[in-house]
């Protein structure tokens, strides 16, 4: 399959576009404004928020598949610029899903997988799946939301994936599993919150997941997270064990004790039934991933990650 990969210097998008390449997919990996430098899949700048652009993007490429990772992720720079996180979550999304629907003059309809986040809940009950109404607490969740909400409107075969995830990126500070797992290794202190719960799935293993949905051709919103939900204390503490690190360097901590700057979701367990069902097959647990995790830090896999952006360098 040829596929188009927007975000490709970041967390998720850079690990989706290796993952294509090494199961023998042709990859158009796009950035926004870092320099992609691989030869594992043919890198693109490309403005996003151009829309000239971005429907020039699909038409030039006319890929079979499009997997859309390209966000404003991070909670406090979406605070502080609203106007910028509601372009690229909330409308770029509905813009490629329009241009994915329509194909061109020279293209097929392309499938489209929209990454969203479970952030769209507000945490209060957990145990989320699909069918509940999302109540989102930032700029960015109810950006995301919005972005969701335009691509079911723009084109209701696209595939809608609320995510979670930890992994390698390629600056190293971009997952919860990087920052436990560096800092621990420089033994400093670090807090884990024993009140915030979530289920992530490691990124690569989200690739392959994404694939299956995308050879199955699904449909819809799916939640695709990790079979088991742990607090972000017990996480740090897994990958202290795994690694051989000083676990007690980890204090245990109430969020609310903390005092976050952003309102964050306490309780983000989710209901992944409706996944599991249509792949056959659980997702996977936390053991088995974080497993890999180490097997990759072993192999060199975090500097090989951090090499294909322009001006990373673990």
């Amino acid at each position: 399959m040829k596929i188009l990969v927007t975000g490709a210097s970041g967390l998720l998008g850079a690990n989706v576009a290796l993952e294509a390449a090494k199961a023998g997919h042709m990859v158009v990996g796009v950035s926004g404004s870092k320099t992609l430098r691989t030869d594992a899949f043919t890198a693109l700048t490309v403005d996003l928020l151009d829309e000239t652009a971005l429907r020039g993007l699909v038409e030039r490429v006319r890929p079979e598949w499009v997997i859309h990772c390209a966000a404003l992720a991070d909670l406090e720079a979406c605070e502080k610029q609203p106007g910028l996180a509601r372009r690229l979550n909330g409308e770029v999304p509905g813009i490629l899903a329009e241009t994915c629907r329509k194909g061109g003059a020279r293209q097929k309809p392309a499938r489209l997988l929209h990454v969203s986040t479970d952030a769209v809940f507000d945490g209060v009950k957990g145990s989320y799946a699909e069918t509940d109404d999302p109540n989102p607490l930032s700029v960015y969740a109810e950006t995301k939301l919005a972005g969701e909400r335009a691509v079911a409107a723009a084109d209701p075969d696209a595939l809608i994936a609320r995510v979670n995830l930890f992994g390698f990126s390629p600056g190293g500070n971009r997952s919860l599993g990087e920052f436990f797992l560096y800092n621990l290794m420089e033994g400093k202190p670090l807090k884990g919150f024993t009140d915030v719960y979530f289920c992530p799935l490691l990124v690569n293993d989200i690739a392959g997941i994404f694939f299956k949905m995308l050879e199955l051709e699904l449909a819809g919103l799916y939640h695709v997270f990790s079979s088991e939900c742990v607090s972000k204390y017990d996480f740090g503490v897994r990958i202290a064990g795994r690694f051989g690190l000083d676990a007690g360097l980890i204090e245990p901590i109430s969020f609310e004790e903390f005092g976050l700057s952003v309102a964050r979701s306490p309780n983000l367990t989710m209901v992944i039934h409706k996944l599991s069902t249509a792949l056959g097959e659980p997702t996977p647990a936390l053991s088995p991933m974080i497993e890999r995790f180490w097997e990759l830090f072993q192999s060199g896999y975090p500097r090989e990650l951090s090499g294909i952006v322009l001006g990373f360098d673990l």
